[in-house]
Order: structure tokens, then sequence, then C-alpha cells
């Protein structure tokens, strides 16, 4: 079953979404990514510590840390001053910036003179996103971020541990305005499109399905966004695929939030370019069966068993659909039965009775 429940989600990273991940202790859906959950924050790095109220600028600091969100979890302290307050980048634009990551121990974790992204778009790691938008041009600042805000439980194998607080040493060094969608070539615009689409793909396997949905959002307007330049068909043709798994993927992220409208909208625009999509059927009749509309998500599960008639997911789903239909329609007879009293005896009473109107 596992090897068919990836097949039905190639090159999308995730699994198919089958009744036993409900029951699944380990399962993060119902974490709210963006919200405090209780979890104490780790201690800094020794030599990261917020200075003691009162200590001064013994060792000539005297910079102050602040508390980003207000909840300790997140902190910002400037190394060296940037070029004022009117020099902080805007969200929507392009940054770049030299990063340094290292874990409580010091152990550097991530070094990159030049890393460039989107500020805004949830590219990176929560705690650059949260921060770099209060940096100054040409500022050097200390970031000391729970993991909530940077690999959260899962951590990043193999450097970085679950539940890693991590030290982050950030320069701004450029922001600019993000290219004009409508004169990218086709070749960048699907460039543009995947990364997003990827990164979605990480916050879903973060269990951050609101994040995930941002990002996917983030794909399918750039892929529809109009444009100026011609595109050959087989770059048509790559912008539909992308735009096909960013709408899959969406709906498996839509369905762990429970937002089932969504989540249909999303299969039906899948399945409006391929109707034989057997991800869209197969997401579309889960989503109807956790609507109770088990006549409806039958023969649409039928139709993806069709298309494939060896997967054992499928399979396994369409036959508890089956028999919960069946017992749906039992309670249903047995409902009307108590509402109507016993239909034997009305009808005698019926026939002893020739001026009653038939039903």
């Amino acid at each position: 079953a596992a090897a068919d429940a990836a097949q039905l989600d190639t090159a999308e990273d995730f699994e198919v979404l089958e009744e036993e991940e409900e029951e699944n202790e380990d399962d993060l859906s119902e974490l709210p990514p963006l919200e405090d959950v209780g979890r104490p924050a780790a201690p800094p790095r020794e030599d990261a510590q917020p200075p003691e109220p009162g200590a001064g600028d013994a060792a000539g600091d005297t910079q102050e840390w602040l508390d980003v969100l207000g909840n300790g979890l997140l902190k910002k302290k400037t190394l060296v001053p940037g070029q004022g307050m009117d020099s902080r980048p805007q969200k929507g634009q392009d940054v770049t910036i030299r990063l340094k990551a290292t874990l409580e121990d010091g152990t550097v974790v991530e070094e990159d003179p030049a890393l460039t992204f989107t500020l805004g778009d949830c590219d990176v790691l929560q705690a650059l996103d949260l921060c770099v938008q209060l940096l100054e041009m040409g500022e050097t600042a200390l970031i000391v971020s729970d993991a909530k805000y940077c690999y959260g439980a899962q951590g990043r194998s193999p450097d970085i541990p679950p539940n890693a607080s991590l030290t982050l040493e950030v320069e701004l060094l450029a922001a600019r305005d993000a290219p004009d969608l409508e004169l990218l070539s086709g070749k960048e615009k699907i460039q543009l499109a995947n990364r997003k689409r990827e990164r979605g793909n990480f916050f879903y396997q973060q269990a951050d399905y609101v994040l995930a949905i941002n990002s996917y959002d983030i794909a399918l307007r750039i892929v529809g966004s109009s444009s100026k330049v011609d595109f050959s068909p087989d770059e048509e043709a790559e912008l539909l695929d992308v735009k096909v798994k960013c709408l899959n993927n969406l709906a498996a992220s839509q369905l762990k939030l429970d937002h089932f409208k969504a989540a249909l909208k999303s299969c039906n625009l899948v399945l409006e370019h391929q109707p034989g999509n057997i991800k869209a059927l197969f997401r579309k009749g889960k989503v109807l069966a956790q609507q109770g509309e088990y006549r409806e998500a039958i023969p649409i599960l039928k139709a993806a068993l069709k298309l494939e008639p060896s997967n054992k997911t499928i399979h396994a789903e369409l036959s508890k659909l089956v028999k919960k239909h069946a017992d749906q329609r039992n309670v249903e007879t047995e409902m009307y039965r108590k509402m109507l009293g016993n239909p034997s005896a009305a009808r005698k009473c019926k026939d002893k009775l020739p001026w009653v109107r038939p039903f």
C-alpha cells in the first residue's frame, strides 16, 4: 500500500491521505504553525545570551536585544549599524544577505555569502523572513531563534537535530524590486514557480500547512500571470504541469486543515485540465467521503481505480466507502421506518379505506 501511495504523489513528496494518518499520534497536522504552542524556548548559546538588566556596556556592547514577536522565542541584536530606517527592505523585494547559522554548541550548519530570496514569500526560514525586514542596509545583526521559526520538531537531516534553536549572523547586502512577471521568459517563470512549489513541499513536510498553502498560492499566481513574452509549446506544457502539481499539493494541504470546500475546488481545477488525474480523483473522493457524501465519492474512486486497477490504496479506500455507504443506508431506512411506522400496517389500513388518496 505504501508503494501505491507513493505512486499517487510521484514528484510531489507527499503521502496519500489515508484514514490511518488521522489515528497517528505523531501526526502534527493540528499544530498551529504560526502561534505559540506553549513549548518553552531553548536557551540561546552562552555567547549569544541577552544582557541582564542593569549590566550596562561592560563589554562595550551598548545594543539591546529586540524581542521580535513578544514571546521570547525570536530575538535580534544589532552588531554593526546600517544606513538608517529608510534603507530597510520592503516585502516583495528580492534581498541578498550574508548568512552564518550555528547550533547552540557553536557548530556551523550553514554559511552563504550571498543568499537571495523574496522578502515576505516564506522562501527561507521564518526567523529570517521576520527579521530581515527589520534590518537596515549594511547592518549586521545576530538573531537567536527557537526551533519553531527554523526547522521545528523535524530538524534537518543530518546536521540539525529536532527542536534545535539556531543563532543566525546576518548582514543585509542588497535589496531590489522583484522582476516583472510579465517580462520573464518561459524558462524563468517555470524555475521561479518551481522554487515556490518546492518551498511549499518543505512546509508540508514540516506540518506547517498554512505556510505550504501560501507557497503554493504564490506559485500558482506566477504560473497564471499574464506575459508579454511568447512561450514555446513545450514551455506551455511545463507550466501546466507545474500548475497541476501545485493544485494537487494545495488540495492535500487544505485537506489537512479540514478546508473541504477549498480542497474540492483545487481538485476540480486539476480535473478540468486532466480529467484522468489519479491524485485529483483520489483526493476529491476523500473530500466527499469526509463530508459524508458517499454516494458521490464512490463513483469518483471507481474511476480512479479503473485507471489504475492494481492500486491497493484506492481499492482499500473504495471498499471502506462502500461499507460506510451501506451502513448509512441502513441507518436511514431504520430512521424512516420509525418515522412512518410499520409500512405493511399502513398499506393494510389504506386498502380498507378506499377514499384515502394513495401516496
